[in-house]
């Protein structure tokens, strides 16, 4: 599940890609705020932490306000998740870049819980990782097939 600020970090992105591919002017924290849905008091630090880890560009003064710096096709879903909400997966003992082993644990491979949760997991990482904010704004047609294609039931 993803959480809350993730939410509101994908419709921030989404407003900014919009914007890029019209007139690709600097939006204020008020604008993305109106065109997102998401409240401004947590945007604040949602779009520092984005601007922080090179998703956002910022410009001072009159028209000044947050832009998009990288290219929709370059915003990997994945990977946005796992800046903003630090490790996806299921248990720490299949993170790829947290891992960690379970404290109850004794043998990894015999580990029933890890067998088929890694199988569930790695499903999930084929289909998030193929994700782009360019899919979420061009195509649910897209996410709906890569779903079929995974063998995932319809939302």
């Amino acid at each position: 599940m993803i959480t809350q600020k993730t939410k509101y970090a994908l419709k921030a992105l989404i407003a900014l890609a919009e914007e890029a591919a019209g007139a690709g002017e600097a939006l204020t924290i008020e604008q993305i705020s109106q065109r997102s849905g998401a409240p401004k008091r947590f945007l604040e630090h949602i779009l520092l932490d984005l601007k922080r880890t090179g998703y956002l560009g910022s410009r001072r003064g009159r028209s000044g306000g947050y832009l998009l710096i990288k290219a929709p096709r370059q915003v990997s879903i994945g990977e946005l998740l796992r800046e903003v909400d630090g490790p996806i997966a299921p248990l720490p003992c299949l993170s790829r870049r947290a891992y960690q082993p379970c404290d109850d644990c004794a043998d990894e491979e015999s580990c029933r819980i890890r067998r088929l949760f890694g199988q569930v997991f790695y499903a999930y990482l084929l289909l998030i990782e193929s994700l782009t904010l360019a899919d979420l704004l061009e195509s649910p047609e897209r996410i709906e097939r890569l779903a079929a294609d995974a063998a995932l039931p319809p939302v």
